[in-house]
């Protein structure tokens, strides 16, 4: 298979590949590389700022902005005040399946390939996406298990999964291609109806078994909509966390979708699965059938206090309450806050136009009058007419949190 050179106009197009080599050379090619390049590069325990440290994770995680979670850095919520409608690289959220590898843009591949296609398999360099016309979208991602942590604390019932709480999401303006544009000029079929891109990253082993490397289809008719393949994060580079070279956005949709570090992306004439939409990325419970939900798209509608839980004010004085909502389904319309446990509501101001895509921040003046705990409630509801409730339903991997959040904190 031949790779087209970064300054060529076009794509190459190699003939006369078998399926069964393809798979062999994508699933084997990028491995050892990516280990190698990993071993090379892997944190300190620490730096000398005092970061703290993830296994695989390459950029530093100061205690005051990450809560290290496994793999993976969630943002704390006071990292998010101050920054703007934007959330900077250097305080976004990480989820990793295993390491961040660190590659370089010289040496990346883009492969397309699959019995969705008019021709044979196509390779794209680096060099020839960014040549193609470019979009820019401001969207946040978000893990699909984003607020897992209050099935548990909250109402009670056991999940499995990584605890988040609500820092599990970052908003960025993203600039790449259209992930349409490059399926046109890989040849599309009428016939095609999944596209799975696949990252570059590790296979993920548990249990003893290995998934093999993070990948998750879509709809033909996502792929050809509001997807885009980015290679730049807020007007530079992605940073090696979150995806350099190149990444799939997926506007609204669970974090999974989008995957990091893109190296292949199949296009299939008949529906395609994998591990995070068999195993995972489904809703399993009572509330649900024996077999689970279909897969899930879309994320839903959350509220965050920008302010750490336990959080002490003083009583007599006017505190500005700050903080941010969002919503899949479409832009956030109102905010409602309660400073008394849900008794009373009240509108917040919000701070932004409303934007889908994005989230809206929003203030409310709050003057404690006696000392104890207290209860701080934020709910939002979207131009569709959605409303966090109460309790969200229940499901075993705690995907999909959209209930209030009781934020405690101390009046003392």
């Amino acid at each position: 298979m031949s790779a087209a050179t970064a300054s060529g106009p076009h794509p190459s197009r190699p003939g006369g590949v078998d399926r069964r080599d393809l798979l062999k050379l994508l699933a084997v090619t990028p491995v050892a590389p990516v280990a190698a390049q990993w071993a090379a590069a892997a944190p300190a325990a620490a730096d000398p700022a005092g970061a703290l440290a993830a296994p695989g994770i390459a950029k530093p995680l100061p205690p005051e902005l990450f809560t290290i979670r496994g793999t993976n850095a969630e943002t704390a919520p006071g990292a998010f005040a101050g920054t703007g409608g934007l959330t900077p690289a250097d305080r976004f959220f990480v989820r990793n399946h295993t390491s961040t590898p660190r590659l370089g843009e010289s040496e990346w591949r883009l492969t397309v390939w699959g019995d969705g296609l008019s021709g044979g398999p196509v390779r794209f360099t680096y060099g020839q996406l960014r040549s193609m016309p470019s979009v820019t979208r401001t969207a946040f991602l978000e893990c699909a298990g984003n607020g897992r942590d209050y099935y548990a604390t909250q109402q009670g019932q056991s999940v499995t999964g990584t605890p988040w709480t609500l820092g599990a999401i970052g908003v960025a303006r993203w600039r790449g291609v259209r992930l349409a544009d490059v399926l046109r000029r890989a040849g599309i079929s009428g016939q095609a109806v999944d596209v799975m891109p696949r990252g570059l990253d590790d296979a993920y082993v548990t249990g003893g078994v290995s998934f093999g490397r993070p990948r998750r289809p879509l709809p033909v008719a996502k792929a050809m909509d509001d997807v885009i393949l980015a290679y730049e994060m807020n007007g530079e580079p992605l940073p090696y966390d979150h995806g350099f070279p190149v990444r799939v956005v997926a506007p609204a949709w669970v974090g999974i979708a989008s995957i990091k570090w893109l190296g292949d992306i199949e296009v299939s004439a008949t529906p395609l699965s994998s591990p995070w939409t068999t195993q995972s990325y489904r809703l399993f419970g009572a509330a649900y059938p024996p077999e689970g939900s279909a897969p899930l798209t879309r994320q839903t509608i959350k509220s965050m206090f920008e302010c750490p839980p336990g959080a002490v004010f003083a009583p007599g004085r006017t505190h500005h309450l700050t903080g941010r909502s969002w919503s899949a389904a479409a832009a956030v319309r109102t905010v409602e806050v309660s400073t008394d446990g849900g008794a009373h509501w009240r509108r917040a101001r919000l701070r932004d136009t409303p934007h889908r895509d994005t989230w809206v921040r929003w203030s409310a003046d709050w003057r404690p009058r006696h000392d104890g705990p207290a209860v701080l409630l934020a709910r939002a509801t979207d131009a569709r007419g959605n409303t966090q409730p109460l309790t969200s339903v229940h499901n075993t991997q705690g995907y999909l949190f959209d209930a209030v959040v009781r934020h405690r904190v101390t009046v003392g």
